[in-house]
């Protein structure tokens, strides 16, 4: 007997798509028009062509920008993802402190990231903060707002506080996925602790860790309100990401065109590198 199709469950999906379209579809269409046309108010508008796309692909400052944005990304990436997994082999299995782990590690999650930046602005501050006086106490010349190196250093413990508990609890829910018959049978074969993790543990976490790196990447990309609330993008431009760059562009020197062409390469950029990263991590997976 044949079945009737039934396609009412499309008006509950409807207003998603119509939220979705709003929310992302039409911004972006405004942002393409704004990328190859030019205007001098008024709403007056007129054709560009690519004219934006090339200012920025030669501009030094784009260049320089995006150098720093992916020095800072693939520094927290290689900081971050190493130092979760770490924490989450050393966190207990059973027990209550398996609460109380999980919650610690949660913590810094819930906090807003503007109070993140606030939070480490105060507590690195050279002359009333607890970080700057411990660290000039030891004879150390720290000062963020005035040495590049010191502010790098600051951005990067800030963003490694945050965010490593992302990478704790992802991996520590692939950890906790494992059947302890694995581990029964590599104490009967007398595997040592690498091989655990080389070979049981390691395969086991691909997928979770997978999602941990593409979650840090973009969102390490899209960073714009702890560094600018932390450091301003200074000393001079140091620390100017290219997101804090991106929104100077757009709206402290209210070009628009340039800053929609460069919105238009920097989605491109993370896109193509999340789709770099997710190959390289995913291969051999089918096999």
């Amino acid at each position: 007997m044949d079945k009737t199709a039934n396609h009412k469950a499309w008006f509950f999906v409807l207003p998603v798509l119509m939220l979705v379209a709003f929310n992302a579809i039409i911004p972006l269409m405004t942002v393409v028009n704004y990328s190859v046309q030019e205007t001098f108010g008024d709403n007056n508008f007129f054709w560009a062509g690519v004219l934006w796309f090339e200012e920025v692909l030669r501009s030094e400052r784009f260049h320089a920008s995006l150098g720093r944005q992916l020095f800072f990304t693939f520094s927290i990436l290689a900081i971050e993802v190493p130092l979760g997994v770490a924490i989450a082999l050393a966190m207990p299995r059973k027990g209550i402190w398996v609460s109380v782990c999980l919650v610690l590690m949660a913590m810094p999650l819930l906090i807003p990231w503007n109070v993140v930046g606030a939070i480490w602005n105060i507590f690195a501050l050279p002359n009333i903060g607890l970080l700057g006086q411990m660290l000039n106490g030891l004879g150390i010349d720290y000062n963020f707002t005035r040495q590049p190196g010191d502010a790098w250093f600051t951005l990067i413990t800030m963003d490694v506080w945050h965010w490593t508990s992302l990478v704790v609890l992802l991996a520590y829910a692939g950890l906790a996925s494992i059947p302890e018959a694995y581990y029964q049978a590599a104490k009967i074969d007398g595997a040592s602790s690498w091989a655990i993790f080389r070979y049981i543990q390691l395969p086991k976490m691909k997928r979770v860790l997978t999602i941990a790196v593409l979650l840090r990447f973009m969102d390490s990309f899209n960073i714009y309100t702890e560094p600018f609330v932390l450091t301003g993008g200074g000393p001079g431009n140091s620390t100017t990401l290219l997101s804090i760059d991106l929104v100077k562009v757009a709206l402290g020197q209210f070009d628009l065109g340039p800053a929609a062409a460069m919105s238009l390469i920097y989605f491109l950029v993370i896109l193509l590198l999340s789709w770099v990263f997710y190959t390289l991590m995913m291969r051999g997976e089918e096999q």
